[in-house]
């Protein structure tokens, strides 16, 4: 998703001045905090009541299981929602591309490109359409937006397709 940069990575040496172009991508997350809340209060509910009926009918080990599941659920989005704090972030000058990647943990690598040597190398599938981004400058090569969903690729895809001539011209 496309999201105005907000905060460090806008911040540009004064010489520079501001950006042409910048965007924040962050992964799409469809369950807020409040839908997990509720999600969880329904599994742990469910597997509670489960349980209980298994321990009526003399099968208490198994209510040891249904304990488990909501747990190894619980876990299982907690992961999901950790690696949801990864983002990157793109601004483009005329002479300059400023590329951060910012991991779940809050590292952060950014790789600086020259927008005259610049390649945006876009990989298509009939089906599914745009499957690969990258910046490709020289012998290296940087993917980006790998964790965007198809429609948000495509908007990216062409936004900075547009500035990137810009910035050259």
């Amino acid at each position: 998703m496309q999201k105005p940069v907000d905060g460090p990575g806008e911040e540009a040496s004064p010489d520079r001045g501001k950006p042409i172009f910048a965007a924040r991508l962050t992964p799409y997350r469809s369950l807020g905090e409040k839908g997990f809340v509720l999600l969880m209060l329904f599994v742990g509910a469910s597997c509670f009541a489960s349980g209980i009926l298994f321990i009526s009918i003399g099968a208490w080990p198994v209510f040891g299981f249904f304990g488990l599941d909501a747990l190894l659920i619980w876990g299982a989005f907690k992961l999901n929602y950790r690696s949801g704090r990864a983002f990157e972030e793109v601004a483009v000058w005329r002479d300059d591309i400023e590329f951060r990647q910012v991991s779940p943990a809050g590292r952060a690598r950014i790789h600086r490109l020259n927008p005259f040597w610049t390649r945006f190398v876009v990989e298509r599938h009939e089906e599914f359409g745009i499957v690969r981004m990258a910046l490709r400058e020289r012998n290296r090569e940087i993917d980006i937006g790998a964790f965007l969903n198809p429609s948000d690729r495509d908007s990216f895809a062409m936004a900075f397709n547009a500035v990137l001539a810009k910035a050259r011209h």
